[in-house]
């Protein structure tokens, strides 16, 4: 992949994910030994700071999930696999499916009213990155939970058995 403006942003918006998932800038502060204000510039979509490697791999094992390392994978047109993410039944599948449908609900309306005046700013982009991402999410545990059911032979929603 050709490096332009785009892979930028998006190893960006991983960034911010992560410290989010981390508890916020401070916090993410303390997991990494870094300053705010260094983790500020990492969660800044336009400072040019990058995180390094050591704290995308710490503050990864804090929240427990490879964001950024993710996003980098996928700007590879490569993806990770969880190893656990077929070992264990979930029966969550309404509940993650629920949250789909409220993130995707939101990122349209943002995007909507967005795109309302004919502009979108680099805050209105943003935000629709944002919630691309919490949709992004909500969509991963979704697949997850699907997928756990599928290994346990399926899952029972109303009475019955599976």
């Amino acid at each position: 992949m050709p490096l332009s403006e785009a892979w930028f942003f998006r190893i960006k918006s991983a960034q911010q994910d992560l410290i989010m998932r981390c508890g916020g800038i401070v916090r993410a502060a303390e997991k990494c030994s870094s300053s705010k204000t260094e983790v500020g510039r990492w969660n800044n979509q336009l400072d040019p700071d990058l995180m390094p490697l050591p704290a995308v791999l710490q503050l990864e094992e804090v929240c427990g999930v490879p964001v950024v390392t993710s996003a980098m994978a996928e700007l590879n047109g490569r993806r990770l696999a969880d190893p656990e993410a077929f070992g264990t039944a979930n029966a969550t599948m309404m509940a993650a499916h629920a949250e789909v449908v409220v993130q995707f609900g939101e990122l349209i309306a943002k995007a909507a009213m967005a795109f309302s005046d004919g502009k979108l700013t680099p805050a209105e982009l943003a935000g629709i990155d944002r919630g691309a991402a919490a949709l992004e999410r909500a969509v991963a545990e979704l697949r997850k939970s699907a997928a756990s059911a599928r290994a346990a032979g399926g899952l029972s929603i109303v009475g019955g058995v599976a």
